[in-house]
């Protein structure tokens, strides 16, 4: 990916090596590390993720000024330019519905940090936060990603920015509201299902950055593409549950399979169209 010298996005908090206190409305890879973690325990991953929304996870201590290593400042930089990228693709995009695009901040954190959804550990993953507006990662879940879930390339890294930013826009749009509402409504199964319409949504809505960031920026290199289809496949529903019990469970998906993960996103980069990322209108045989 060429991000190498591109201009960076100044809506990053770096908060790493700071102290955090108790998380709850976890969306996006967040509650994949969750689920995975909960199925190798043995335990339920809807009642461990409802206790987190309900109580939080326990915080971090206070640490001591933070040293960067040199790939965690590569790290940093490419997530800053990926982050600029996004804001500049949803601005064009919201500007041509005549809407303006508020921009998210992007949080740094190391062990744990503290947001308006309330505090989390490096153990849930990156995830975004409606009550703030942020999104918040630890760079040392691109080691996970490429050791745990072999999804290794910049592109990949990206892609997770790129999803949780998508969640960002479901915020604005009001469709995650809309669906936390239906969830409440809902049974433990129609709650999964609308989870994994909203996830491949914004798998999708990842999937029309990088179409914009290559027609307008030539952001992607050769093989990119490829890089964000196996980070997508990797964190499938049916895969991490493999891994993790042996066997497949469909009606416990929150996230979605990891062909409709792929499908979604392939949808969004071919379109390039707010449009064409409608999972909510699809049948369940078209997801």
């Amino acid at each position: 990916m060429r991000w190498r010298g591109r201009e960076q996005s100044g809506n990053i908090e770096d908060r790493r090596g700071m102290s955090a206190g108790r998380v709850g409305g976890i969306g996006g890879v967040g509650a994949i590390i969750v689920t995975l973690i909960a199925l190798y325990l043995g335990k339920d991953p809807a009642a461990v993720l409802q206790e987190l929304e309900q109580t939080g996870a326990p915080g971090a201590q206070q640490a001591g000024p933070y040293q960067e290593s040199s790939q965690e400042a590569e790290a940093r930089q490419m997530v800053a330019v990926v982050l600029k990228d996004t804001e500049q693709t949803w601005q064009q995009l919201f500007a041509a519905a005549g809407q303006r695009y508020a921009e998210p901040r992007l949080v740094l954190f190391s062990g744990a940090v503290q947001s308006a959804c309330g505090t989390a550990d490096s153990a849930v993953g990156p995830f975004y936060c409606s009550g703030d507006q942020q999104v918040y990662i630890d760079l040392s879940f691109y080691d996970d990603l490429k050791n745990r879930f072999g999804a290794p390339g910049d592109f990949a890294q990206a892609y997770v920015i790129a999803h949780e930013v998508g969640h960002h826009i479901q915020n604005l749009l009001g469709t995650s509201a809309k669906v936390h509402a239906a969830r409440q409504r809902g049974s433990e199964a129609q709650a999964n299902a609308m989870s994994v319409r909203l996830e491949l949504q914004a798998d999708c809505y990842a999937g029309i950055w990088a179409h914009h960031a290559d027609a307008s920026r030539q952001l992607l290199e050769s093989g990119d593409v490829e890089e964000g289809l196996a980070a997508a496949s990797a964190i499938g529903d049916d895969r991490l549950q493999m891994q993790s019990r042996g066997y497949v469970a469909p009606e416990s998906f929150t996230h979605g399979s990891s062909a409709q993960r792929v499908r979604w996103f392939k949808r969004g980069l071919a379109a390039g169209q707010v449009s064409s990322c409608d999972t909510f209108a699809a049948r369940a045989s078209e997801l």
